[in-house]
């Protein structure tokens, strides 16, 4: 796993509003992943409408903000809360990072859901094209 500076930040680091709206989008992320896809999918695509889509750099902060206040989210294993979360915490500051669930390429086999911005995987240590989306809802 490679070195990610955002991981070294203390929650302090981060203004308290964000702090305290990225413990909602967490909780609210933590209740969501327990659905199917297709729902998470639907729920998030109804939330995005009349989002802009995300600059890299506001969903690098989220992404950061979001791992900062959750332990399950920072896992590797915290894939899927930690990108609705990140994607729920975009949308308070009226944008949407394109939110994906997929697999990965090459095995071993195993799911992974992921944001992007600007084109780019947004803080993901893979390399570009490591993943293959299978459900996507843009801004």
């Amino acid at each position: 796993m490679s070195y990610d500076p955002t991981m070294a930040m203390t929650p302090a680091a981060f203004r308290r509003r964000d702090r305290l709206a990225a413990r909602a989008a967490v909780a609210a992320a933590m209740i969501l992943a327990r659905r199917s896809p297709k729902r998470i999918a639907a729920v998030l695509a109804k939330l995005s409408e009349g989002a802009r889509p995300a600059t890299y750099t506001e969903a690098s902060h989220a992404r950061a903000v979001v791992t900062n206040t959750s332990l399950t989210c920072a896992a590797p294993k915290g894939c899927l809360p930690r990108s609705i979360a990140t994607a729920l915490l975009c949308r308070t500051h009226g944008s949407w990072p394109t939110w994906c669930v997929g697999v990965r390429v090459l095995p071993p086999f195993g799911a992974h859901a992921w944001v992007v911005a600007e084109g780019r995987e947004v803080d993901e240590p893979s390399p570009p094209g490591y993943h293959r989306p299978l459900l996507q809802v843009p801004a």
